[in-house]
């Protein structure tokens, strides 16, 4: 999905408008880092589909964010997200970011792009056996990050990845003087959807957007704990969306301030170790993605119980209402949150 995006969000209008259009019904589909100069964003250039490309999205939506947009190759960056890596570059032009657990118990996140691209975004980190299975039911787009441990490398190169690395791809990344390593690896996300012309446009994932549902309860403040990381969601009326804050601080881009997703999905999920480990030995945590399980839906300030689930790799990831009713997500950029169960 292509379009500009000169601040993040230029859907608030858009999205009362769309869900007062759609009372009736769902969108989806079913058939802020170092001191650079801010970055202008770009448009994601357009791509033939393969013929290969699943169901149809309903016309002119993303089936990312419920909002218009026209198909583009879909680019998940891995991002570093320790305090000496924030703030971030270009994360508030994602159309979804992941929350993952990693060794010593913080996290990275991983931002998928489709509709709006920046021109710069990262810090870029490594990649984890977990992101496999979370990108399988993506298709085959593109996942840019700065490196994986030796014994993953095999299983990243057998799934349907278009993989962009510095050591593949050098022209589509950069280091900031600003940062020290191994904080400062920046991506140019034009040149690794570049390097990858094969790339799927979006497809349905499972998500569904729409007014809000009856129910819920009001909430101000949602806070979720890992075992080294904190993630504070805070209503803000004003922005009709979520400010988000890591471990006590709010959360920005260097390019569009404060991040401000509207809809954040605090998916419970079996975090168990891997059989991977990190270069000082620790185990690598893998988040299980698929499956079933509970989940925390916060839109438009209210909090609702849901289901989730996935059946197979290759199925997108359906979140329901405890009636069983499609749970519809408000339109714009969602955060998953991958959250220890219990």
């Amino acid at each position: 999905m292509t379009g500009e995006r000169g601040v993040r969000r230029p859907g608030r209008v858009l999205t009362a408008l769309l869900c007062a259009l759609t009372a009736a019904g769902l969108h989806g589909c079913s058939g802020s880092g170092p001191s650079e100069p801010s970055p202008t964003p770009t448009t994601a250039p357009a791509t033939t589909p393969a013929p290969t490309t699943p169901a149809p999205t309903r016309t002119g939506l993303s089936p990312f964010t419920g909002l218009p947009a026209r198909p583009a190759p879909v680019l998940a960056v891995k991002l570093d997200n320790v305090p000496a890596a924030r703030p971030h570059t270009g994360l508030g032009a994602a159309d979804l970011v992941y929350v993952e657990q990693v060794e010593g118990g913080v996290t990275r996140l991983m931002a998928v792009y489709s509709s709006h691209l920046p021109a710069l975004t990262g810090p870029v980190r490594s990649a984890r056996e977990s992101d496999i299975a979370l990108l399988s039911d993506f298709g085959h787009p593109v996942l840019a990050y700065s490196g994986a441990q030796s014994a993953l490398n095999p299983l990243l190169r057998a799934a349907p990845l278009h993989l962009v690395t510095e050591g593949t791809t050098p022209q589509a990344f950069r280091r900031s003087a600003d940062r020290p390593v191994p904080h400062n690896l920046y991506l140019r996300p034009g040149r690794a959807l570049a390097a990858a012309p094969g790339a799927d446009d979006p497809r349905d994932i499972g998500f569904r957007f729409g007014p809000a549902p009856p129910g819920g309860t009001p909430v101000k403040t949602s806070a979720v704990r890992y075992p080294a990381a904190r993630y504070t969601f805070t209503w803000s009326a004003a922005d009709h969306a979520w400010r988000v804050a890591m471990d006590g601080r709010q959360a920005r881009a260097t390019d569009t301030g404060p991040l401000t997703p509207e809809t954040v999905v605090v998916q419970r999920v079996t975090i168990r170790p891997s059989r991977f480990h990190d270069r000082f030995g620790s185990v690598s945590p893998y988040s299980e993605t698929v499956g079933s399980g509970t989940a925390l839906v916060l839109r438009d300030g209210r909090a609702y119980e849901a289901r989730w689930s996935r059946p197979s790799a290759a199925s997108g990831t359906t979140f329901a209402t405890p009636a069983g009713k499609p749970l519809p997500f408000a339109p714009g950029q969602t955060w998953i949150v991958l959250a220890p169960r219990g």
